[in-house]
């Protein structure tokens, strides 16, 4: 019987080890090849799309228009302004994200109101921006009577807070029971459990969240267009109007002033650039947590 058996191991071992036959091969490369077009050709209208921009804003690009304002054609004051918004967003967003995340993840089989929250949050990821912005005017603007960095701030940490609270729940579940299983076993409470262990090995993932929301809510435009409207110099404060790289290119792109529109170009490509970093960011983060 074991001379059968391993004669029939032998055979399969000779069958997975021998070449796949030519329909087979000629198939895979079928499909290779098919797959490697239909890709080439979804990236057309991208590269054709940063062609252009590159073609038409590098020729403008000079190192004096990232220290002056709108107003004498620069876009200094727009780059601030769209670093203090996302930075007002994230102060509202990311610790309020983690912490429903985290709620959501470890609390889940005990609190009844956490498929709720779920579904709210998963609603809130299909919201148009638009209707972002409305809302924030209505609890911001109108209440405080005027546009300001605050309001478009507010507006940013709307769009922000369903990507990090997912992202947070997901990663947080990633991570093995053996982990919390052992740190209860040596005496840990829930909540060294949670924030010392579990928490802590969840970083990377919920870093990768918080970087793809900090990037969505960079090029938002609709909801600072009802919140923060823009200005063509400097802002005068966190209440006051404030301009943003994104309402920059869609206020200016249909000025007749050669200088202007020359400006939304080489602003787009700032923009772009912007975006860029941060998205390389949470790509490098993705890697460091799958090498680990």
């Amino acid at each position: 019987m074991s001379a059968s058996i391993q004669s029939e191991t032998d055979e399969l071992a000779i069958e997975l080890c021998s070449p796949l036959p030519t329909e087979r091969v000629i198939f895979t490369y079928a499909m290779n090849a098919i797959a490697f077009g239909l890709t080439g050709l979804a990236l057309i209208p991208l590269l054709s799309i940063l062609w252009e921009i590159l073609v038409r804003g590098i020729s403008g690009l000079k190192s004096d228009m990232f220290v002056k304002a709108v107003i004498d054609n620069g876009f200094g004051n727009a780059i601030l302004g769209t670093i203090i918004m996302v930075l007002i967003g994230g102060i509202l967003s990311i610790p309020t994200g983690i912490m429903t995340g985290i709620f959501l993840a470890e609390f889940s089989q005990t609190n009844p109101i956490t498929g709720l929250v779920r579904f709210i949050s998963s609603i809130l990821t299909g919201v148009p921006s638009i209707v972002v912005g409305v809302f924030a005017y209505g609890v911001i603007v109108l209440v405080t009577k005027g546009f300001s960095a605050i309001a478009g701030g507010f507006a940013l940490a709307v769009i922000m807070l369903p990507v990090i609270i997912l992202t947070t729940e997901e990663s947080l579940k990633l991570i093995p029971i053996s982990q919390r299983l052992a740190s209860a076993a040596l005496g840990g409470t829930r909540f060294q459990t949670i924030f010392r262990i579990v928490v802590t090995a969840a970083i990377p993932g919920i870093t990768t969240g918080i970087l793809l929301a900090v990037a969505r809510a960079a090029g938002e435009t609709a909801p600072l267009i009802f919140t923060a409207l823009f200005s063509l110099d400097w802002s005068e404060g966190f209440l006051s109007p404030t301009a943003s790289l994104p309402v920059l290119i869609f206020n200016l792109y249909n000025d007749p002033d050669p200088e202007k529109s020359q400006l939304v170009w080489t602003t787009s490509i700032v923009l772009l650039s912007l975006i860029l970093c941060v998205s390389i960011l949470s790509r490098l983060v993705i890697r460091q947590r799958r090498i680990n």
